[in-house]
């Protein structure tokens, strides 16, 4: 074993014994619900918008799971804000239009994709709204914030 291998071996076996105690050492970071909301729902919303618009229906279906997903992890992760139940509050706002997201799918149909998109959209600002964030005004996507992916259907 090289003398540099040996270096490196033993840099990562103290690291790894001193993490402990450092992890320790640090507060938890606990991410606040619009932590949560910023880094893992609006992605999707954005991702749904531009597959939907892309007609590229079995990438808009993943991140319509992705998004229902990420909708879990939050109301999970934060169970109450304020005096409201976050589990029952997403439920009373998109649990319907996701459904009617689902349906546009199926039916590969952007008429109702784009209806349903809208209704989503529009249930997110109510929300926003009904919570004091009036500010957090939620739109659909006007271009791709992910250049490095191509949200068209793949020709096979």
């Amino acid at each position: 074993m090289s003398n540099y291998r040996r270096l490196t071996v033993a840099i990562a076996t103290a690291a790894a014994f001193a993490a402990p105690g450092l992890a320790s050492a640090q507060p938890a970071f606990r991410p606040g619900l619009g932590d949560l909301m910023t880094a893992f729902v609006q992605p999707r919303h954005v991702k749904l918008g531009l597959a939907g618009n892309a007609k590229n229906w079995p990438y808009a279906a993943y991140e319509l799971d992705e998004l229902r997903e990420a909708f879990d992890d939050v109301a999970a992760t934060v169970p109450k804000y304020r005096d409201l139940s976050v589990p029952d509050l997403i439920a009373a706002t998109v649990k319907q239009p996701l459904a009617a997201l689902d349906k546009a799918i199926a039916a590969k149909d952007a008429n109702r994709f784009t209806a349903a998109y809208g209704q989503l959209t529009a249930s997110c600002n109510a929300c926003h709204q009904s919570t004091d964030h009036a500010v957090v005004v939620i739109q659909p996507p006007t271009e791709a914030a992910f250049p490095d992916q191509d949200f068209r259907r793949p020709a096979r």
